[in-house]
């Protein structure tokens, strides 16, 4: 009995979410996707700027990161409605630290002839430039001055100058978030002086976010977890500040925001210039790197930014959130990023990067009767004696991790069970995802 009632708690609560859920967005916070110079290079013959600029106002995107800036690309967004986040290689940190000459020199390239008529709202001094190499920590400040120097010798100041960190590479521990501190000796040289920096002139701290790396390296984690599928078992607790997270993306984030916090700077706007779910792996132990994994993953983080919430920690959120990437490689080595196919065609055929969509009615009904279903199941399958019951999902490889029996149902999911007493064969609960005619269907063979 008590499994029913729990199985029946599991229902309430899912369907307690449908308000929520389907509430107008109130967010402030600004989706755009990262043009990788990388994917471009795998190409034999890359998109023309003209075309990626067509296929960026296609999907709707606010706004375009460039993680190499490229003089054609940003041309080809003249007049346009696309925000552009430029990007300055590595390799040119220490030329740019040593000379504000060079400073202007590249500026007088890349923004000069475009802007204002280009919008350009952020210029990243590198990207991931300790990572790249541990002894840019005595270049990377003083090229981020010159730069932002430079631009006020142009009469140009509502460019922001900043650099990008990745998550995993600058952050002590991503749980619980409270006690997060940024790396030694990187904090001392670099950051706290680049927070300084950050506030004094109203600038952002960038971070490339993965909440799929962060899965793949930490086994404890349940993929519903970085997937956004909330249910009533998808929460970690950080006991210091009492706060509960439902997704790994808020846990993340607020790990940054609690690091700057315990830096002294815990009011500087942040901006993820990197997320996303691989959808392809050429590594045959990647299963959850697939594309029914990343559309949920986006759709997930799409409907998490437009709500409003903002995270625990942060009720605005982020102020910009890029995802990775636009293109696919055309070339199948390593991963698969994009949100387009090579040809440009989109991937995910009812992801709305732009507009207000997210989970309506019915999704959050599917979502909780399946959650009601799996713990009946889980009920026979515990009072019946030995048996086995597995779950099979019949669109994607079956990944162990401890929640993922509900995780699946909200794409289709199949409960075999060699429970004779109760049925013979197999119950499938098939989820239509793909269009707006969504079933759920029953069968039982005897």
């Amino acid at each position: 009995m008590s499994y029913f009632f729990l199985s029946l708690a599991a229902l309430l609560f899912t369907l307690s979410l449908l308000s929520g859920s389907t509430s107008l967005p109130t967010s402030t916070t600004t989706i755009g996707a990262t043009y990788s110079a990388g994917t471009a290079a795998t190409y034999a013959m890359p998109p023309t700027p003209e075309k990626v600029a067509h296929a960026v106002a296609a999907l709707g995107l606010r706004s375009l990161r460039l993680d190499a800036s490229n003089p054609t690309l940003v041309r080809a967004f003249l007049y346009s409605n696309t925000t552009l986040l430029l990007t300055i290689p590595n390799q040119l940190v220490p030329p740019l630290a040593a000379n504000r000459s060079n400073a202007l020199r590249w500026l007088y390239v890349h923004v000069v002839p475009f802007y204002p008529r280009t919008k350009i709202s952020t210029i990243s001094v590198g990207n991931d430039p300790l990572e790249f190499s541990p002894d840019f920590s005595t270049f990377l400040l003083p090229a981020i001055r010159n730069l932002h120097l430079s631009l006020r010798d142009l009469g140009i100041r509502k460019i922001s100058v900043s650099t990008t960190f990745s998550f995993i590479s600058i952050i002590t521990t991503p749980f619980p978030p409270s006690s997060a501190q940024f790396l030694e000796p990187a904090l001392d040289t670099v950051v706290r002086p680049l927070l300084q920096f950050l506030r004094d002139t109203n600038s952002s701290f960038l971070v490339n976010l993965y909440p799929y790396n962060l899965y793949k390296i930490r086994s404890e984690i349940p993929i519903g977890f970085p997937l956004f599928q909330e249910h009533p078992f998808g929460f970690r607790d950080d006991l210091t500040t009492g706060v509960r997270y439902r997704n790994l993306f808020d846990m993340m984030v607020d790990a940054v925001i609690s690091a700057m916090a315990v830096a002294g700077y815990e009011n500087i706007p942040l901006i993820v210039t990197e997320t996303g779910w691989p959808s392809f792996s050429t590594d045959p132990t990647e299963i959850d790197a697939n594309p029914i994994y990343a559309e949920l993953y986006l759709k997930g983080l799409l409907c998490h930014l437009r709500s409003g919430k903002g995270t625990p920690l942060r009720k605005e959120g982020v102020s910009e959130t890029y995802i990775y990437e636009l293109l696919d490689k055309q070339m199948k080595k390593g991963r698969n990023w994009g949100i387009l196919y090579p040809n440009l065609t989109a991937k995910y055929k009812y992801i709305q990067f732009s507009g207000s969509y997210c989970r309506g009615f019915f999704d959050m009904l599917i979502m909780a009767v399946g959650q009601f279903l799996v713990f009946a199941f889980l009920r026979v399958g515990l009072s019946s004696g030995p048996s086995i019951l597995r779950f099979r999902n019949t669109q994607a490889p079956v990944s162990t991790r401890g929640d993922s029996a509900v995780v699946f149902f909200s794409r289709g999911l199949c409960c075999e069970s060699t429970i004779p007493a109760l049925f013979k064969s197999q119950w499938c609960f098939d989820v239509d995802s793909w269009t707006l005619n969504r079933k759920i269907t029953r069968s039982l063979a005897v």
